[in-house]
């Protein structure tokens, strides 16, 4: 089957996007971005946009490529790209935190902090630049094939 490279690319888009946001985010001090209450509150979007996003690309490369059987859980997702080698095993174990932290996000949005959120934003945007970069090499090699 072929993969959906339209699709792939606009995901990406939205990835790079929110990003893009939460890096800006990212500057504030603590202080500042948990005095305003908008702050987490988009810190939060933006980090869950970029999960789905994430999520529905392994979805869509796993699906595609049959490389394992379909899943929907997200912690699937993360594995079968990680065992059927489209993402490192070291970004396999990222992804698979994050798909925790989406559910949390979804599920249990209450218990979610600005704290966190700030945290999150300081020290984990790499995971998502990381999957951008394994995923574009990925893209890049299946093309050619």
């Amino acid at each position: 089957m072929k993969l959906n490279m339209e699709m792939l690319t606009g995901r990406i888009d939205a990835i790079r996007a929110a990003l893009s946001r939460l890096r800006e985010l990212s500057e504030l001090s603590r202080e500042e971005f948990l005095e305003d209450y908008k702050n987490p509150a988009s810190a939060e979007t933006f980090i869950r946009h970029c999960l789905e996003a994430i999520f529905d690309i392994g979805r869509h490369v796993l699906a595609k490529t049959g490389k394992v059987r379909l899943t929907h859980e997200y912690k699937n997702i993360a594995k079968g790209l990680g065992e059927s080698g489209v993402i490192s095993k070291p970004l396999m174990y990222k992804l698979m935190e994050m798909a925790g932290y989406r559910n949390r996000i979804v599920h249990f949005y209450h218990e979610i902090t600005d704290e966190e959120l700030y945290e999150i934003i300081q020290n984990d945007l790499k995971d998502i630049e990381q999957f951008i970069l394994e995923i574009g090499a990925f893209l890049k090699k299946h093309t050619k094939q």
